[in-house]
């Protein structure tokens, strides 16, 4: 599938910020044999009086701006042509949960793909002995890797309601699993901490999804928005495989990946610390629009 995506975010300050400096995550991602980014542009206005482009250790396009000068807003910007080729997996060649742990277990490479660094606590997802208890309660004796993913997906898609009020972004995933409730960040991130407890290695991905209109209604300008999914380690033969808890669905080519990390604090598409007194208003509009193939 090839994409036209456009992305606005905006914060407006309440009295000027004297400065700032600001890490973002915005941009997508080549990917060899997934998704490859034809053009792309992040833009800032203000200008920063410092940037800095860069690739973070899990690959991801990372942006660093600084800003010196006071300043009452900023808009984020970001333009770019995709083509997302990715497929779900045909065959399930994963092995079993216990076979899994000793092939986690004879890897040798700590590069930024290796499983070791998905299995252990991250800064934002901690195991957790209730989670772990609703994961082992979800998977059947003998089921693969792959298998348990799609299950424990399935599980939390169907027990828990999408309700954008009922968190924030730095809402815990204990806190989350306790309500029962969250945005796709909570679903990715519950997800992640389940699979954890069962052995699984998994981390966080943040993107966009194309969204389809109702039958006879046209898209709406800037109504998608940014996701979050889940990408777990299903063994030597199968490798990194993708899944929406958030909508019970293996990933494919209407999800446009921008990074990749252990959890949201490895990918928050925007992070940073200002000098600045009051309050703030953020606004989000994001296209992501098909065209045909070239």
């Amino acid at each position: 599938m090839l994409y036209d995506i456009k992305l606005r975010m905006s914060y407006d300050y309440e009295r000027p910020a004297n400065a700032g400096r600001h890490l973002l995550h915005l941009l997508p991602l080549n990917l060899p044999g997934e998704q490859r980014v034809l053009a792309g542009h992040l833009g800032a206005n203000p200008a920063p009086q410092e940037r800095l482009d860069r690739a973070d250790f899990f690959g991801n396009a990372a942006t660093e701006l600084f800003y010196r000068a006071p300043h009452r807003s900023i808009d984020f910007t970001v333009k770019a042509r995709v083509s997302r080729t990715c497929a779900t997996p045909d065959i399930d060649g994963s092995p079993t949960l216990a076979r899994l742990r000793e092939e986690v277990v004879a890897q040798r490479s700590l590069g930024p793909a290796s499983p070791v660094h998905f299995l252990a606590d991250s800064p934002w997802i901690v195991r957790d002995e209730a989670m772990t208890a609703y994961a082992r309660e979800t998977l059947a004796p003998g089921m693969s890797a792959y298998a348990a993913v799609r299950a424990l997906g399935e599980r939390i898609h169907a027990d828990f309601t999408y309700d954008g009020e009922a968190t924030e972004v730095d809402t815990t995933p204990r806190e989350a699993f306790a309500k029962r409730r969250g945005v796709c960040q909570d679903f990715a991130q519950v997800m992640i901490a389940c699979l954890r407890g069962v052995g699984v290695p998994a981390g966080y991905v943040s993107g966009f999804l194309r969204t389809i209109p109702p039958p006879g209604r046209a898209r709406l300008e800037g109504a998608d928005a940014m996701h979050a999914w889940v990408r777990a380690w299903c063994g030597d033969r199968l490798g990194w495989v993708e899944y929406d808890p958030t909508n019970a669905l293996a990933v494919a080519a209407d999800h446009i990946v921008v990074a990749r990390g252990r959890d949201y604090g490895d990918v928050a598409p925007v992070k940073g610390v200002m000098r600045i007194a009051g309050g703030q208003e953020i606004s989000q509009a994001v296209d992501v629009v098909p065209l045909p193939e070239q």
